[in-house]
């Protein structure tokens, strides 16, 4: 009588270790890496097509009865209505993805997600949605987005391993940027043509997100979980670890104040319709055009890695795209506005791959979800606080106004930041 076959030895920690070790710095080699770049990109482009449609639909309902300033308010309430949530749940979630599943987060945050782009579909067909409705489902998508990203941002260190790190995030950002040029643009399109039909297209490709993360084999359970204790207790323990270590700090407070000042995501509705008269494919081109450069620099940051100065060098990007939101602001000229948000959405690629890479590689696993939480706090969520700042600017300060005030306080920043942070300034190796 044969022996029975022995059950397949399940995957420990070291023989995980070491077939990620075996991988070296490629992570294209990783099949649950291509998944992952699969399922990030579906999920942007549905999010950008998603986002596309809702504020030019607000915008258009809003200005039936408002001028352009008061109905600018409306645009910042949609960056107002996701940034609540964020703000109240994404420490808790943080430390959620501490203890809990990593993937198993991800793969519920963005069923929910699908579920506020159905919603959202739902309304468009009714044909008039009221302006509550719509910004009541902008707060439960950004309730969902504050479980995704911390889970979602330390769950890809597990899947690719420290050495093919920076070129995971590299690889990551094109899949972003990807979706941050195609989106807009179809979403620009196919608004022309029918709202409900772009709500449609983002819920198809939240389904296809969904099945990329049910099929990755790659377990998403931390590997060290602190023991059972206080909650409040462990979210400070992550927010007292960033602000002791001040490359992280530094990091993650430039990105806020930055993004709080010079985010232009909402003015582009307002200057394709008001100021440049390009309509809705116009408005395409525009939220097209930041995400075109960030993705021609993704693909070279890519193949050719910051080989060192990275600090210096995310500086310098931050005042470039200060400058790029000055120039945008004054342009009478599409053309011109468009080679300014390129230029500027390259700049911000550069920014985006160190700071990343630093915080990542700074941060020990057992803290990443907490320290990913924090950092969407202030990066994620200051998009959509930018929102609602440059909504009340544009009412004081006119839209040109607003996009030149954000410029020069980029600028501001950075000079401050340089001075406040001279670890985060003198940082070199991104590895």
């Amino acid at each position: 009588m044969t022996d029975a076959p022995e059950a397949p030895e399940p995957i420990t920690k070291p023989n995980a270790e070491a077939a990620l070790a075996a991988h070296g710095t490629n992570p294209w080699a990783i099949n649950d890496f291509r998944l992952i770049w699969l399922g990030r990109l579906a999920a942007v482009l549905a999010i950008q097509i998603q986002s596309s449609a809702l504020l030019w639909q607000v915008y258009e309902i809003a200005r039936r009865d408002h001028p352009i300033e008061q109905a600018s308010l409306y645009l910042g309430l949609v960056g107002l209505a996701q940034f609540i949530p964020l703000l109240l749940l994404t420490l808790p979630a943080g430390e959620m993805a501490d203890r809990r599943d990593r993937r198993g987060t991800v793969i519920l945050a963005i069923l929910a997600e699908g579920t506020c782009a159905l919603s959202f579909l739902a309304m468009a067909i009714h044909g008039n949605p009221p302006l509550w409705g719509l910004l009541a489902v902008a707060v439960g998508f950004g309730a969902s987005r504050a479980f995704l990203a911390p889970a979602s941002q330390a769950y890809l260190p597990m899947v690719v391993g420290r050495a093919a790190l920076p070129r995971a995030i590299a690889a990551q950002s094109i899949a972003f940027q990807t979706g941050a040029i195609a989106g807009p643009a179809l979403g620009g399109v196919i608004v022309g043509v029918n709202v409900p039909l772009a709500y449609a297209v983002s819920l198809a490709l939240f389904a296809v997100a969904l099945i990329c993360f049910l099929i990755i084999r790659t377990s998403g359970k931390p590997t060290q979980v602190e023991a059972a204790g206080d909650r409040w207790e462990a979210v400070k323990d992550g927010l007292k670890y960033v602000w002791s270590t001040k490359i992280v700090l530094g990091a993650i407070s430039l990105d806020l104040i930055v993004v709080l000042f010079a985010g232009v995501a909402l003015l582009t509705p307002i200057f394709a319709r008001d100021i440049l008269h390009v309509g809705p494919e116009g408005f395409g081109l525009l939220r097209a055009s930041f995400g075109g450069g960030a993705f021609l620099m993704a693909l070279v940051l890519a193949r050719y890695p910051i080989p060192g100065r990275g600090g210096m060098l995310m500086f310098a990007s931050v005042a470039v795209f200060g400058v790029c939101t000055i120039v945008f602001g004054l342009s009478k000229v599409v053309w011109i506005s468009a080679a300014a948000l390129f230029i500027g959405g390259m700049a911000d690629m550069v920014s985006v791959n160190i700071r990343q890479t630093l915080i990542q590689l700074s941060t020990p696993d057992h803290m990443r979800g907490r320290v990913s939480s924090v950092s969407m706090l202030f990066i994620g969520a200051s998009n959509e606080l930018g929102e609602a700042y440059s909504g009340v600017m544009v009412r004081f300060l006119g839209p040109i106004g607003a996009a030149v005030f954000g410029g020069v306080g980029a600028l501001a920043a950075t000079g401050v930041w340089a001075k406040l942070f001279p670890s985060l300034r003198k940082a070199d190796k991104l590895v």
